[in-house]
């Protein structure tokens, strides 16, 4: 678990208990790359429940400094606005997760159940939870509002194909944090081959999503 002015360890994918303490401003840095490339990624990112969860514990630390400062006192208001910042962040960060995973639930389930063992799970408890109970409630509304009134042969629908996929060709604006070398690139038209390029360290680039997705995954990029 990521920790705030060192009270606790980051966790890797599979558990193992690597450690990486955070300060305050770092967490909120997570936060907001958290934020940004889900804001501007097609498809629904891996889930980051240890970042919400110490987020969560520094608001609540924050608003505890609050009650004990001085009114009056200029810095009441500007930690206060910092506070408020905050909690917007965190709370446009969930909605737009949740926006995706109503967009694109039966996807989204299916590549959960699909995961190797030791991968990082998109969906958290909560999220995964409300993913199924929504599948239940879409398959239970279409059968009762439609598919019982159609013939047998037409009263079952495949979510999967009827539910569009994320459009992982769409173009992304990104800057590079991490200098990366041999990118390969599909080519835009038939007659061009496929090429490799170099992004440098703290350049913007216009890019095919599908191509740069794993250096969204590992933090390389970060989408703006």
């Amino acid at each position: 678990m990521a920790a705030a002015g060192g009270e606790g360890p980051e966790r890797d994918s599979d558990g193992a208990g690597e450690e990486l303490e955070l300060t305050p401003a770092q967490l909120i840095r997570s936060l907001e790359q958290a934020w940004l490339n889900e804001k501007f990624a097609p498809e629904l990112l891996e889930s980051k429940p240890e970042i919400i969860e110490c987020v969560v514990e520094q608001l609540d630390h924050m608003e505890a400094n609050l009650k004990r400062a001085k009114g009056g006192d200029l810095k009441v208001s500007v930690h206060r606005m910092e506070i408020e910042r905050i909690r917007y962040v965190l709370s446009s960060y969930l909605r737009c997760r949740l926006v995706k995973i109503e967009k694109f639930f039966p996807h989204v389930l299916e590549k959960e159940k699909s995961r190797a063992e030791g991968e990082p799970s998109i969906l958290s408890p909560e999220e995964f939870a409300f993913a199924k109970e929504y599948m239940a409630n879409t398959e239970t509304y279409l059968k009762n509002v439609g598919l019982k009134h159609m013939p047998p042969n037409l009263q079952k629908v495949s979510l999967l194909k009827s539910v569009p996929k994320p459009n992982l060709d769409s173009f992304v604006f990104l800057r590079v944090l991490e200098r990366q070398e041999n990118i390969l690139v599909e080519p835009e038209f038939d007659e061009q081959r496929d090429y490799t390029i170099d992004l440098e360290e703290g350049s913007q680039h216009l890019i095919r999503y599908k191509v740069v997705a794993p250096l969204v995954a590992s933090g390389a990029v970060q989408l703006i």
